[in-house]
């Protein structure tokens, strides 16, 4: 990997965490430092993967179709934006990515780890976030705040044991990943929440800064 090439943050966490309220904060920050950045999302980030997104979202589907329709988003997200964009030097930001599917398909349905991990190596075998932020809430903080903000989907409709079973696994690839990984505490304020997304945003800045 060259010196020029650029980082890739995720945000992630169970519907309802509170993620999704800091994105727009991180790129601002980011490119009021200078930095070029790329916001995305997923599924989705691309014309084919919006049209995903709505049918995953809102179509009841076998298991299996869900997580296949997951990575040809993906798929496409990661040759025709993200990847691009990383070569080019600039910064991606992206409200969630495969730890989303081995959280939510992989252990919230039940599908397992294995299938997963070899979908994600076939579609981004080189590919890895370089920061992920998991947002972390107990799970009726998460399902009161869906309650009120908005019509919920069909996987913000699941039941509690589903929500148990993602937000344990998510617990799981955090305490794999370490270094990776940074836990936030999404009950705290938006301003303690951003001062430290701050923090680490600067230590992130300053490591690339080395780097190059």
């Amino acid at each position: 990997m060259s010196s020029s090439y650029g980082r890739f943050l995720t945000f992630e966490g169970v519907d309802g965490a509170g993620k999704s309220t800091h994105v727009d904060w991180v790129v601002q920050w980011l490119e009021s430092h200078g930095k070029t950045v790329v916001s995305t999302r997923e599924p989705g980030g691309t014309p084919i993967g919006e049209s995903i997104r709505a049918l995953v979202l809102n179509t009841p589907m076998h298991l299996e179709t869900e997580t296949l329709l997951m990575f040809a988003a993906r798929a496409e997200h990661v040759r025709t934006v993200i990847e691009p964009a990383l070569a080019a030097g600039h910064w991606v930001v992206c409200d969630r990515f495969t730890d989303a599917t081995q959280a939510y398909q992989g252990a919230g349905r039940q599908l397992g780890q294995s299938r997963v991990e070899t979908l994600a190596q076939w579609v981004h075998p080189c590919l890895t976030p370089h920061r992920t932020w998991l947002f972390d809430v107990p799970l009726d903080v998460a399902k009161e705040r869906l309650n009120r903000t908005r019509t919920q989907d069909r996987f913000e409709q699941e039941e509690s044991a589903f929500f148990e079973r993602t937000q344990q696994a998510y617990w799981g690839l955090a305490k794999q990943n370490p270094a990776r990984f940074k836990t936030i505490d999404g009950t705290q304020t938006i301003e303690h929440i951003r001062a430290l997304l701050g923090i680490d945003l600067a230590q992130l800045l300053q490591s690339d800064e080395i780097k190059r």
